[in-house]
């Protein structure tokens, strides 16, 4: 039973992805509700004829009141005993079907459903964002929003059908009860629903901004926090423990004082309902009396106004507390779409074919970059790049060698000039197939918090076990892969190397990297500082299959250790965004410039990178 209503709705059913998913509230969630509508209704339906059932069984109270006090007790059964027994059938059977079927729709059918649906294509547009876009904000809080956007988006949902279409219906149902025995009956009713909403009012309008001003300050915590987390080594390398307590401090304070402001429109809430309420019985049940009094209403319609009265006083509370439940979660989805409804900046054009390889020719044409600061990045670069050629770059930070990768990679696009592979400019293709051709290692080797072999087979994931292994072996990592256990047991190829590879050591890490690549086997490779991590002996174990690995392919090195790079084809020095110098190892030390300058001090095969711009 509770599977069939759990697959009413698929929330993974293909949709149409957009680019520019709306920005605004009610579009947004009318977007993702299109799987729902049917079922929406559905619920809709239900809520109101549970309302009705309720309003209906406290006027059947009246009629017994009334039952009881015109018939003998002897001729009770006689008179009514048939009705009698088809209510309660009605209560014990029909009632109980009809609140089943109501709760399983609502909470079997769209609780589970609509959160995951919402998690799920949230989770999907993220992670079609740029290299920049995540680059540009906390980790933690993107992550925060992802998981907190849609229980807040559900709990909508649930408060529209279980608090607020039920309550509507019931006080429609409850106006018309009382106007049925008395038209005066349902004066005070409407009296108190028009002050009832002007509280309401006011609720909501305070609520809503209270609301998202906390879930700001949760994420902010969050986003902290998790950075705390993350940069451990750090937090306990520079003994700042007290400095990061603080840091967290300032953001927890701020989510208390925010919290406080919240609460304290409860408060008043909670406080002006109960003199409402209390008006509100004192006008219904005292007015129905005098009505009797003067022989106006039967005893029943005074039972059943004051059940139906002492019931919403009862109810109150929770509707407001369930609409100021719903405007708070809507807050909550407000600040969630700040991340999740974020327009993919950087598309593939519409139509972009798959990237065709040739013989892997790189050319950039007058490319600039600077990042939207008009400094720093690659200025007017002009680079050919013939097939199969290795080549090596070299330069300060801030150079722009980075960028000239990031850019080919397409993690930006230039803002200026091309970037042509075998004469396709890289913006013009897939980014799917831009990458699948290009292997790269970087200088920060972060893993998955995967197994070994999950990270080494995420360069391709369709290889065997055997090639797997013969990479590893190639990286010289074999070795101490066989060597590792995890805290699970898994021991091996199945340990699990922890968040970003922190179980590891760095030049383990870097082995694994390289183990990926060499599996991927891409015909562009480009190395990033690849054998920073390692030291001097794994580096030369390895330094021939680096060099057996780029064999055919067009390669682009990074590197401060010039030891990585020296038998490079060609050595680029960058400055400041410009290529300075080009050449074979040979000739920049010949030509005794900026190149020879680095060589003099290097220390270790490192560059002097401070003080050997001249």
């Amino acid at each position: 039973m509770f599977r069939r209503f759990e697959n009413l709705v698929d929330p993974y059913t293909a949709y149409k992805e957009t680019d520019t998913p709306p920005s605004r509230l009610w579009p947004f969630l009318w977007d993702y509700s299109q799987p729902f509508k049917r079922i929406f209704a559905v619920a809709a339906t239900l809520s109101v004829i549970v309302a009705m059932v309720e309003i209906a069984l406290i006027h059947y109270m009246g009629r017994v009141v009334d039952m009881l006090g015109s018939t003998s007790p002897g001729d009770v059964w006689t008179e009514h005993g048939w009705e009698l027994i088809g209510i309660a059938a009605f209560i014990l059977i029909l009632r109980p079907l009809i609140q089943a079927l109501d709760v399983l729709v609502l909470n079997n059918g769209i609780m589970p459903n609509f959160g995951t649906l919402i998690r799920w294509r949230s989770h999907r547009h993220v992670l079609r964002q740029s290299v920049g876009w995540f680059e540009n904000d906390f980790a933690g809080r993107i992550a925060n929003r992802i998981m907190q956007t849609p229980p807040a988006a559900g709990e909508a949902i649930f408060q529209i059908f279980d608090a607020l279409s039920f309550s509507f219906a019931y006080l429609i149902g409850a106006t018309i009860l009382l106007a049925q025995a008395d038209l005066r009956l349902a004066l005070p009713l409407l009296a108190w629903f028009l002050l009832y909403v002007l509280l309401l009012r006011w609720t909501i309008q305070r609520v809503g901004p209270a609301s998202k001003a906390a879930s700001d300050a949760r994420s902010e915590v969050t986003g902290r926090v998790v950075d705390s987390y993350t940069n451990i080594h750090s937090v306990k390398m520079f003994a700042h423990h007290d400095r990061e307590i603080d840091y967290a401090r300032d953001a927890i304070e701020n989510t208390r004082k925010t919290f406080q402001k919240e609460m304290r429109i409860y408060t008043v809430m909670d406080i002006s309902l109960t003199i409402l309420n209390g008006w509100l019985i004192v006008g219904v049940v005292g007015w129905c009396v005098a009505l009797w009094m003067q022989g106006s209403a039967s005893v029943g319609v005074v039972a059943a106004a004051t059940a139906l009265t002492l019931r919403l006083n009862a109810m109150t509370g929770w509707i407001m507390w369930a609409v100021s439940s719903f405007f708070r979660n809507l807050g909550v989805v407000a600040e969630g779409m700040e991340t999740i409804a974020q327009p993919i900046a950087l598309v593939d054009k519409p139509g972009a074919p798959e990237l065709q390889m040739g013989d892997g020719r790189i050319r950039f044409e007058k490319v600039s970059h600077h990042y939207g600061r008009g400094a720093g990045g690659l200025d007017e670069l002009t680079l050919d790049i013939a097939p199969g050629e290795k080549i090596g770059l070299i330069g300060r930070s801030g150079a722009g060698k980075s960028t000239l990768v990031k850019l080919l990679l397409r993690f930006y696009d230039p803002e200026n000039g091309r970037i042509l592979i075998d004469g396709q400019d890289v913006t013009a293709v897939t980014q799917d197939s831009l990458r699948s051709h290009i292997g790269m290692v970087q200088q920060d080797s972060a893993l998955l918090h995967r197994s070994i072999a999950e990270n080494i087979l995420y360069g391709r994931p369709e290889a065997s076990q055997a090639e797997m292994i013969a990479a590893a072996k190639r990286a010289a990592a074999h070795e101490f892969i066989e060597e590792l256990a995890d805290q699970e047991g898994q021991s091996g190829y199945e340990a699990k190397v922890g968040e970003r590879g922190v179980k590891l050591s760095g030049g383990q890490r870097q082995r694994i990297a390289l183990a990926r690549v060499i599996l991927k086997d891409a015909p562009i490779l480009v190395l990033d500082e690849a054998t920073s991590a390692l030291d001097s002996e794994v580096e030369a174990a390895i330094q021939d299959t680096l060099y057996g690995v780029m064999e055919g392919k067009t390669v682009i090195a990074i590197a401060h250790r010039l030891s990585t790079i020296a038998r490079m084809d060609r050595i680029l020095v960058l400055d400041a965004g410009h290529i300075v110098e080009q050449g074979t190892h040979a000739e920049l030390l010949e030509m005794g410039g900026l190149y020879a300058k680095f060589w003099e001090r290097q220390s270790g095969g490192f560059i002097g990178m401070d003080d050997a711009a001249e």
